[in-house]
């Protein structure tokens, strides 16, 4: 009986073993993909000593089951008590190593807000079949977005602003059913968004700023109806705003300021009852503000008597453009400031010059 028990706690010993320590594969690929950063200030790769590297590896976790390595979770900005004692803020630089696509069962790559870390992202990235989390924000990563990005169908993150990306948004982006969130703001992207960028049924926002993308804003996102945060701002969007925006009940933000956005503003978008931002500045738009503001407006109206009938205005921003017409009198538009109607053709009334 002894015996049988001896033996079953060995192999209970070595099933743990085998369980709880990443396998030598993800232990080499890890290795790799430390040789290719340098972080001198946090000591955060110090930890990264010894062959379990499931075990107390600064931003290293595995599942429990398989010993597989499953998220990588490095932030340059954190609470962690690392970051507390040391008193400041990350900084890494180098590149993302190639041989993170050796982990194979990787769910979160998170290398964000390191100021420092460049080089392209890797290619093969998009082999990674079982991601869903992809954060490299904050960093100066160039060169292009891999073109298979679309083979990530588990991917609901992706996050890759402020960086050096250049290029086109790939097209294979749009065959990411689950993302949910999506940020390629602050970096340097040119051409149109995919004329299908509404096949992301499942994005609630959608942070595209600061970029150089150009054309018109495509007629598929009105088939969005989870998407809460539409933002073009600061790029070359043209055309004109279209009507449907405002059909849009979840959409709650619309950024569009600082384009080459054109035409009238149709009087669905300021009758919408659910926008509650929206920041159309620096545009081309011209003609009169449509009357189609009433007590359930939230957010604004400006055909003059018509806006003073909205039940609240949050944020206004018509700055820089062709507008015309006398500003609303009294509650809620008296706390708005001239910045918010400045820079048009003939606006007039408080805040501005008396009509």
């Amino acid at each position: 009986m002894s015996a049988l028990l001896t033996a079953l706690a060995l192999l209970f010993t070595l099933i743990y073993t085998a369980t709880s320590s990443c396998t030598p594969s993800d232990l080499a690929a890890l290795l790799a993909f430390k040789s290719s950063l340098n972080e001198p200030y946090l000591g955060i790769f110090k930890t990264w000593s010894g062959t379990n590297c499931c075990s107390n590896w600064y931003g290293i976790s595995c599942d429990p089951t398989t010993g597989r390595v499953a998220d990588i979770n490095l932030r340059g900005e954190s609470e962690d008590p690392i970051f507390e004692k040391a008193g400041r803020s990350g900084y890494m630089t180098g590149s993302i190593n190639p041989s993170i696509c050796k982990l194979d069962r990787l769910s979160t790559l998170i290398l964000a807000d390191w100021k420092g870390v460049s080089g392209e992202i890797p290619g093969c990235v998009a082999s990674l079949s079982n991601l869903r989390i992809l954060d490299l924000i904050g960093n100066q990563i160039s060169g292009k977005i891999p073109a298979n990005i679309g083979n990530l169908q588990r991917l609901t993150v992706l996050n890759l602003a402020d960086n050096r990306l250049t290029g086109e948004i790939p097209a294979s982006l749009t065959a990411l059913a689950n993302m949910k969130h999506l940020d390629l703001s602050s970096n340097k992207l040119t051409g149109q968004l995919p004329a299908d960028f509404g096949n992301l049924k499942m994005l609630s926002r959608a942070l595209l700023s600061k970029n150089q993308l150009s054309g018109a804003i495509p007629n598929s996102i009105s088939g969005m109806y989870r998407l809460a945060d539409l933002d073009l701002s600061v790029n070359k969007i043209s055309g004109s705003v279209p009507g449907w925006i405002g059909s849009m009940r979840v959409l709650s933000t619309l950024n569009l300021d600082s384009n080459m956005i054109s035409g009238q503003l149709p009087a669905s978008l300021l009758s919408s009852t659910g926008l509650g931002i929206v920041n159309l500045s620096r545009n081309a738009i011209e003609g009169n503000i449509p009357d189609a503001f009433g007590p359930k407006s939230y957010f604004m109206a400006l055909d003059l008597s018509s806006l003073s009938s909205a039940a609240y205005v949050g944020h206004l921003d018509l700055s820089h453009n062709h507008l015309c017409g006398p500003i609303p009198v009294g509650t809620p538009f008296d706390h708005l400031e001239a910045p918010s109607f400045s820079f048009n053709d003939c606006l007039c009334g408080n805040p501005l010059r008396t009509c």
